[in-house]
């Protein structure tokens, strides 16, 4: 297996990835029995040498849930009734996932309200209030 390109900054080696394929489930007919086309890529973000370390931080943060105990994200594919289609499909997930967390999200500028918007939320307000106290019913005795 080769390298995964991820971009001009990262390029994961390939000894940092584990690749182990198994039989399939799903339609094949009796391909499925025989032919292990499944394949399951196993990183480990934390022990991975070359990402940088804000990039690993926000990659673990957004895909925590996908990390096992033992620090490694377990992706899985069987899309394909081929090896060869599985693997660069998993490679390529794997990658989406990476480019994801790239850069850190934009941090949000604080913003008040227009004078404007603030008199029209009054007025709304105003009457809102005034349209339910006509409903009202009056008593006069």
């Amino acid at each position: 297996m080769s390298d995964l390109y991820v971009s001009q900054k990262l390029t994961i080696p390939a000894n940092e990835l584990n690749t182990t394929a198994s039989r399939s489930s799903g339609p094949g007919g009796q391909n499925v029995n025989k032919v292990n086309s499944k394949i399951t890529l196993r990183w480990s973000p934390h022990e991975s040498a070359v990402i940088d370390p804000a990039w690993r931080d926000r990659f673990v943060e957004r895909f925590a849930n996908r990390i096992n105990r033992e620090g490694e994200l377990v992706l899985h594919s069987d899309r394909f009734r081929d090896q060869a289609q599985n693997l660069s499909d998993v490679r390529y997930r794997l990658t989406e996932m990476l480019l994801e967390v790239r850069r850190p999200p934009k941090r949000r500028k604080k913003t008040r309200p227009t004078k404007g918007s603030l008199r029209r939320r009054r007025e709304a307000k105003t009457q809102l209030s005034q349209k339910k106290q006509r409903r009202r019913e009056r008593f006069d005795a």
